[in-house]
């Protein structure tokens, strides 16, 4: 292995670490304890160092919400996959999503509340955020209706999601009817 290569390694070693580093402090504490010196205290760099890699909390908030959007395509899809039937598979999917985002609040937020410099919904969407619209689409799609673009009734949904994600986890739903909110979210809006 030459030089370049080790040293190439040990640059994505150390990335890693700090996106990983972050999340865990995101999650434990909230988005305001993680700050570049903390980080760099908790990986034992210097901030310049960290600066080398991230310009700023911004690039370590949208590295956290590649990861994680990464991380719910691959759970939506092996939650759909075990899934027999459309209905079935919508159902998984919704179920999955909010589970998603009680589990990992802190990346949620990175994905859907904060401003990580993302692109969404444009030419330039990095491919983790596709590749997880895409996972929602797969299952959606098939149950949008005659007439109905498959990707506005996937953007619809999704937006259902979301708010009885936010609303549930802020208190303001309580988290003991969410079976019951699938239910009804699934009967009205998958068509077959």
């Amino acid at each position: 292995m030459s030089v370049k290569e080790r040293k190439e390694r040990e640059r994505a070693a150390r990335e890693r670490l700090i996106v990983k580093t972050a999340r865990e402090l995101a999650e434990q504490q909230g988005w305001d304890a993680v700050t570049t010196r903390r980080l760099a205290e908790s990986i034992e760099y210097s901030q310049p160092v960290l600066y080398s890699h991230f310009r700023g909390k911004r690039e370590i908030i949208g590295a956290v919400a590649l990861q994680g959007a990464s991380e719910l395509a691959v759970t939506l899809r092996a939650a759909t996959a075990a899934a027999d039937g459309p209905r079935e598979r919508v159902a998984a999917l919704a179920r999955c999503y909010l589970d998603f985002a009680e589990r990992n609040p802190a990346v949620y937020d990175a994905l859907f509340q904060l401003d990580g410099g993302l692109a969404y919904a444009r030419e330039d969407t990095p491919e983790p955020l596709k590749d997880a619209f895409a996972a929602l689409l797969e299952s959606l799609g098939e149950v949008a209706g005659d007439g109905v673009s498959p990707g506005l009734f996937t953007e619809t949904f999704w937006a259902a999601l979301h708010g009885l994600a936010t609303l549930t986890r802020s208190g303001r739903l309580p988290p003991q009817d969410t079976e019951r909110r699938v239910q009804l979210l699934v009967d009205r809006l998958a068509v077959l």
